[in-house]
């Protein structure tokens, strides 16, 4: 249980200020992003969930729809205050990795560009967590360190 929420909530005790701005535009620009769709409403979320007819999952749209918007735009309000991260970037690295590689998958590299951008960046903070200037690090990375 415990190698379960060390997986689930990586802390480092990295102090770099560069990581922390990063963390806070990563997390701006997809609560921006993910505001319009987020309250779109079920027409919207329909839309966004059809995606998922692409890895063969048809069923219920508008749910992985309404997932998708939460996945931008709370889990870039929790990017931002640096809560629950490795969960928040794993929900954003899903969403872009479909959007990049399904949905946009054909265009060209300028239309697939910011996907890119945030699946990178959902990697980075899937691996190396919130670093120290974050809640998750005071509420389950005090003294502990992943690389």
């Amino acid at each position: 249980m415990n190698s379960l929420k060390n997986l689930l909530f990586i802390s480092s005790k990295e102090s770099n200020p560069g990581y922390l701005i990063l963390r806070i535009f990563f997390g701006v620009a997809l609560f921006i992003h993910g505001y319009p769709k987020m309250f779109g409403g079920i027409e919207k979320w329909r839309a966004l969930g059809g995606a998922m007819n692409q890895l063969g999952v048809g069923f219920f749209p508008a749910f992985w729809g309404f997932m998708a918007a939460f996945a931008e735009f709370f889990g870039g309000i929790f990017l931002i205050l640096g809560l629950f991260t490795t969960i928040n970037a794993f929900l954003v690295f899903f969403t872009m990795l479909v959007a990049a590689f399904f949905v946009h998958g054909g265009d060209p590299f300028k239309v697939r560009e910011l996907a890119l951008v945030y699946f990178f960046c959902s990697i980075l903070y899937m691996m190396k967590g919130a670093g120290k200037y974050s809640i998750d690090y005071y509420l389950f990375g005090k003294g502990r360190m992943y690389r």
